[in-house]
């Protein structure tokens, strides 16, 4: 006899993270709980099934306490490319607040030129940073985030 599917689950790597309000709605509407990690006061929702979590400071606590809790029922809300690199090796959803869904096949790819960016910028070169934050990212997100758990709540 095997154990039932972990509950999906939302992990939210909170700190300049402009989709928080989108992702309280989607998550409520799936009756799933989320988790708000941050190494400071993040105003969340009262809720129940929103959960702050504040962790201490310091470089990479609030991406390690997400990344020990990824697995396959977790989707993982985060701009941070290396933590969603090891959430998408955990078997966890991964998605960046414009949409873009991070897979196995694409992770490389963004490390590679996320880490070519950072040694052209220590080279002294400019480069442009990320375009800014649209209308049309955030509805792209909140269609990546009910595909992402439909598509988990049909593999159960």
């Amino acid at each position: 006899m095997h154990s039932p599917p972990s509950p999906i689950r939302v992990y939210v790597d909170a700190d300049a993270c402009p989709v928080k309000d989108e992702i309280y709605r989607v998550a409520a509407r799936f009756a799933l709980p989320v988790f708000v990690v941050s190494n400071s006061f993040i105003r969340v929702p009262d809720d129940p099934m929103i959960e702050r979590v504040i962790v201490p400071a310091g470089p990479d606590v609030a991406d390690n306490w997400i990344a020990e809790r990824a697995d396959a029922s977790a989707v993982v809300i985060t701009q941070d490319i290396p933590l969603a690199g090891r959430c998408v090796k955990a078997g966890a959803t991964a998605i960046a607040p414009n949409g873009k869904t991070f897979t196995a096949d694409s992770i490389g790819m963004a490390l590679a030129v996320r880490d070519l960016m950072t040694d052209l910028r220590s080279a002294g070169e400019t480069t442009s940073g990320p375009r800014a934050f649209s209308p049309r990212d955030r509805s792209a997100f909140l269609s990546a985030l009910d595909q992402a758990i439909r598509r988990l709540q049909r593999g159960r």
